[in-house]
């Protein structure tokens, strides 16, 4: 069986290396190679780091509310399977009692 381990990185770790990409000028690839990490990593860090300014946000408060609407999301679907499901029961139970 070959399982991988994911890697985590810290928020400040992240930060550092896209501060590294800004203020060095070198591409990304040779800063991610340089820390030992994929170059598809410090692509995503950076622009959710621009995303996050755009809004003036910090990362971390954009990926709480990303989880939360996810969270809602689910909730809501689940919600409106029951609903669905009630509205069934009714009508059935109603063509059962004439």
């Amino acid at each position: 069986m070959n399982t991988k381990t994911r890697r985590s990185y810290t928020e400040t770790f992240k930060e550092e290396a896209v501060r590294l990409v800004r203020e060095s000028g070198q591409p990304v690839t040779h800063v991610a190679r340089d820390l030992g990490i994929a170059d598809h990593l410090l692509y995503r860090w950076r622009a959710e780091q621009q995303q996050a300014e755009e809004r003036g946000r910090t990362r971390q408060s954009l990926q709480g509310e990303q989880a939360e609407l996810a969270q809602l999301r689910r909730e809501n679907a689940v919600l409106k399977q029951e609903r669905d499901f009630l509205k069934r029961a009714a009508a059935f139970f109603a063509k059962e009692s004439r």
